[in-house]
């Protein structure tokens, strides 16, 4: 083969290897047909491109709001004491019937004080003695018939004599026992018969109305609650709301609760609520009749303002709202929305300027 043959044989091998190569890389390859059906499924829908999402929505509406914090609270009697003797002996009378009304100042119990009456009889027959002792005196002294000395000396003994008839009689009220205010008296805790020290209880006394109304709120709401503030409560198992009136608080917060503790007065005439109960108490804030109020989950804050999200057209649009008074589910709309939007209330932290929306449900 001579020199020009074998270059044009080399020549023409090196374009079929190129055109080789070429063929290889614009033909599509497995993995690449595998992909595109894939690619194909993942290609967004609807207008622009975008999927829509399925939302709900309210539509805004004007109507009263009411601004109140909801509480738990104790209700507490008007007065309770624990009685007992202010002196030791043993105990010889009971005059109280369990579980009855009782009157301030009347008997309830009473323990032996023979021995301190025996000693106020002898004091009482050496009053009349000394008091016609000094009657004889101050005679015989305007006569000049004795001293002024005898005569101070006598009215001297008869002062200390009725000072010792007052301390006897004193120790004689303390083996009574009477009650200090008007009350419902609970369980007798002791029996006649049994020996009483003035760290023994004899019963418990308890004043039904009015009923005092215990609660705490938090720090922030410390200066809306004066003496006055009315509040409502209600109890379990009856469907009847109780009103009270605010009548005193604490002087300051809890430090370990950032509470602040509150006392109302509620009649509860006759005294059919007992105390001990826990009531649900409701104080209002702020009543307004006709307010525009949007559930609190439809905002989004951002960069200090507050956002919502509206539907027109399919489409989520923005709009930035000024808000007013806050309850624990809705918030108050100032400005931003009008009655007959259609508020979206849900998905909104995947909600854009623009992005197609399908309405599941409207309320």
């Amino acid at each position: 083969m001579n020199k020009p043959t074998k270059w044009i044989i080399l020549a023409v091998a090196a374009l079929g290897i190129a055109a080789w190569a070429w063929y290889q890389r614009s033909m599509p390859g497995q993995a690449d047909l595998e992909a595109a059906p894939k690619a194909a499924q993942q290609t967004p829908q609807g207008q622009g491109g975008a999927k829509p999402l399925n939302v709900n929505a309210v539509v805004v509406r004007t109507g009263p709001l009411t601004d109140e914090i909801m509480v738990t609270g104790l209700l507490l009697p008007d007065e309770r004491v624990d009685l007992s003797f202010e002196t030791s002996g043993q105990i010889v009378e009971i005059h109280f019937q369990e579980g009855t009304a009782v009157q301030r100042g009347q008997l309830l119990a009473k323990v032996n004080d023979r021995q301190l009456q025996a000693q106020l009889a002898r004091l009482m027959a050496q009053l009349k003695l000394a008091q016609d002792r000094v009657f004889r005196q101050s005679a015989l002294l305007q006569k000049d018939a004795v001293s002024q000395e005898a005569y101070e000396q006598v009215r001297t003994e008869l002062a200390t004599l009725e000072a010792d008839i007052d301390i006897v009689k004193a120790q004689i009220d303390l083996t009574e026992l009477r009650a200090p205010f008007d009350g419902v008296i609970g369980l007798r805790q002791v029996s006649v018969g049994a020996y009483a020290t003035p760290q023994t209880v004899v019963s418990q006394l308890t004043r039904l109305s009015p009923l005092k109304v215990e609660f705490a709120v938090p720090e922030r709401h410390a200066s809306e609650i004066v003496p006055g503030t009315r509040l409502s409560f209600t109890l379990d198992g009856t469907l009847t709301t109780f009103l009270a009136n605010v009548y005193a608080k604490e002087a300051a917060v809890d430090a370990g609760t950032h509470t602040l503790t509150v006392r109302a007065l509620y009649p509860n005439p006759d005294g059919k609520i007992l105390p001990g109960r826990y009531a649900s108490i409701r104080l209002v804030r702020e009543s307004l009749t006709n307010a525009m109020a949007i559930p609190a989950e439809a905002i989004v804050p951002e960069m200090g303002k507050d956002k919502v999200y509206v539907y027109r057209s399919g489409h989520a649009q923005p709009a930035e709202i000024r808000t007013g008074i806050r309850t624990e589910r809705q918030v108050q709309v100032l400005s931003g929305l009008v009655p007959g939007d259609t508020l979206i209330i849900s998905g909104t932290l995947q909600l854009r300027t623009g992005l197609p929306v399908t309405l599941d449900h409207v309320q």
